[in-house]
């Protein structure tokens, strides 16, 4: 049963916690199963991986996309498995895209999770380490953040990358001109600029040799058109095609994450409740941010994944 109020969004990195999904491991057979799948894959032991987390590897993109994107389906599948009630939409912030897609079966969790195992190294690799940045910029307008970026930039790359929330702009490029933007942010009166623990500058132009090999690997990947409409980054808007749903992902890669103007067109499309299907609550976070008539639901721990079914099961349609 769909509700058209409902819209699930799906996390990208920075979600990731050590023993995330731990206790819908131990008592959902479904949690299991996917996980295993997702071994089957990779060819190593994902979960224990971010159950032990040894030597910081769920940290490190090439784990943490894939580790991210198995968490998200296998809430997914946890709760098909409860209840009828199915959203509208789907949206995904960066990585989340393609937990989307997976959840829409328009790829396998196999696909899926080895096709961004790929995307983090082609990521790691595009920038030796070192050279990148990333920052979040909090209480200045976009229009404050882009001018500092240009101004910062001199002859370097530094770009607003994610526009999160109002007011919370990431910027990436070179981790010298995101330095230099972010004195600039605080001599213009940030509430907040701070470089963040990165070294992958994400969404900028330095991404485009990873772009570049995403896209022949994608051009060779199987994809069905997702069953549920999933709102893409870089224009807030729906992909008919496969040909369409690639390109939107390879260029996701060093464009700018659009999630203020997602989050917008869902409230426009008449969304009034938010499911966060993944680790953590960084989206329901961003989402009070808003003023909109929004309400975020979260997923991770048994208790709050219960009360978000039972306050949906008895939400009019």
């Amino acid at each position: 049963m769909q509700q058209t109020s409902l819209a699930f969004i799906f996390p990208g990195q920075g979600s990731q916690s050590q023993g995330m999904l731990a206790k819908h491991y131990q008592t959902e057979s479904i949690v299991r199963h996917t996980f295993q799948e997702a071994n089957d894959a990779l060819g190593y032991d994902l979960w224990t991986l971010i159950q032990e987390n040894s030597d910081d590897k769920l940290n490190q993109t090439e784990y943490t996309q894939p580790a991210l994107l198995a968490s998200s389906v296998a809430l997914w599948r946890l709760w098909c498995s409860k209840t009828a009630i199915r959203p509208y939409y789907f949206a995904g912030h960066s990585l989340g895209e393609y937990s989307a897609l997976v959840c829409a079966d328009s790829l396998t969790l196999a696909d899926g999770v080895r096709i961004v195992a790929l995307r983090g190294q082609l990521m790691q690799a595009a920038v030796p380490e070192g050279t990148g940045a990333m920052a979040a910029i909090v209480g200045l307008s976009d229009q404050d953040v882009v001018a500092i970026c240009a101004q910062a930039s001199q002859g370097e790359v530094v770009v607003a990358a994610n526009y999160n929330a109002p007011g919370q702009v990431v910027i990436s490029g070179h981790a010298t001109a995101v330095s230099r933007a972010v004195s600039l942010a605080k001599e213009k009166g940030a509430r907040l600029a701070k470089v963040l623990p990165v070294s992958v500058p994400s969404h900028s132009p330095l991404m485009k040799p990873a772009a570049e090999k995403l896209a022949a690997a994608l051009a060779t990947l199987p994809m069905q058109l997702p069953h549920t409409a999933i709102l893409h980054n870089i224009h807030a808007k729906v992909e008919h095609s496969i040909e369409g749903i690639k390109f939107a992902l390879t260029q996701q890669l060093s464009e700018s994450v659009r999630w203020v103007d997602t989050i917008s067109k869902l409230a426009n499309l008449d969304v009034t409740q938010l499911l966060e299907c993944g680790p953590g609550k960084v989206l329901a976070g961003l989402t009070k941010r808003f003023d909109l008539d929004l309400v975020s639901y979260i997923s991770e721990a048994p208790d709050v994944f219960a009360d978000a079914m039972t306050a949906l099961e008895t939400t009019p349609v």
